[in-house]
């Protein structure tokens, strides 16, 4: 393969990426580093390198058109950085001695997971009781409010079981910068399922915490050498375009639609990754 060649099917798989990931809030590198890595032949480290740096890109993309849509929810997003940045800090000083066997096991059962808890859910666009009040929460003021244009009306929800989320949130952080897939696939369910905040802000907030997770990472990436610009360049280029158009649509869809997508996705990349990790 001629490097256009190579250089625009990245372009295009991207773009596919930055699409799907600005609407489920996984950042784009859940489906990027399996395609490149599976697909193209990458080495692993570039591929996670690569993709840490897209969902930069990504979150660039979406999260300003989410934040103005009052979708995403700011203030859960702080309290949840502290321990998402953390948790990247972690995750990738640990990537620098965890074998690429272990890379992929990890990702898959990662993946498998998150599939099983949202399958849990698929059927419903949010919680089905009121959740039970908490003071932190309260005090806090993290509950919050957005337009849902499926339903055509305004959509309250009030956040529950904050510490939970925080405690969540260091996990998929360490995820993350072991990964490099931005940990939307950990972000999402745990505030769609723990927090109980509805499907799409969750979503929303989720592309918004993925960049500030990604950036804590990036530089250990960068520093290592792990980030190869003639990979890194075409991938932040399509992510960025697909991000942009996926954020115009979130709105519009519905929340079941978007469940069952993300558990296709998932199930998707989880048999593949623990595939590859299990025939070396």
């Amino acid at each position: 393969m001629t490097p256009f060649a190579f250089t625009a099917e990245v372009l295009g798989i991207s773009l596919g990426a930055g699409l799907l990931g600005s609407l489920l809030g996984l950042g784009g590198g859940i489906i990027l580093v399996p395609i490149l890595t599976l697909l193209l032949q990458v080495d692993i480290h570039y591929a996670v390198g690569a993709s840490i740096v897209s969902v930069i890109a990504t979150s660039s993309g979406a999260a300003a058109a989410y934040v103005r849509d009052r979708m995403a929810n700011l203030r859960v997003a702080m309290f949840l950085e502290l321990a998402t940045t953390a948790g990247a800090l972690t995750g990738a000083l640990l990537a620098g001695v965890v074998g690429v066997r272990s890379l992929y096991v990890i990702f898959g059962a990662v993946m498998a997971w998150s599939a099983v808890a949202m399958l849990r859910k698929l059927g419903g666009n949010g919680p089905a009781t009121e959740p039970p009040s908490n003071e932190l929460a309260d005090r806090l003021h993290l509950h919050g409010s957005y337009w849902d244009e499926s339903l055509h009306r305004e959509v309250e929800y009030r956040v529950c079981r904050p510490i939970t989320g925080l405690g969540l949130m260091y996990v998929a952080g360490t995820v993350s910068g072991l990964l490099g897939i931005g940990s939307g696939s950990l972000k999402v369910p745990a505030m769609d399922l723990a927090m109980r905040l509805p499907l799409k802000v969750s979503t929303a907030t989720s592309n918004f915490m993925i960049g500030v997770t990604a950036a804590a990472s990036a530089g250990v990436y960068f520093a290592r050498g792990d980030i190869d610009p003639f990979i890194a360049g075409p991938v932040c280029v399509g992510v960025t375009l697909g991000a942009f158009t996926g954020s115009r649509y979130l709105s519009k869809l519905k929340s079941s639609w978007l469940r069952g997508l993300f558990v296709l996705v998932l199930l998707w990349v989880a048999f593949e990754m623990l595939r590859k990790g299990w025939r070396g």
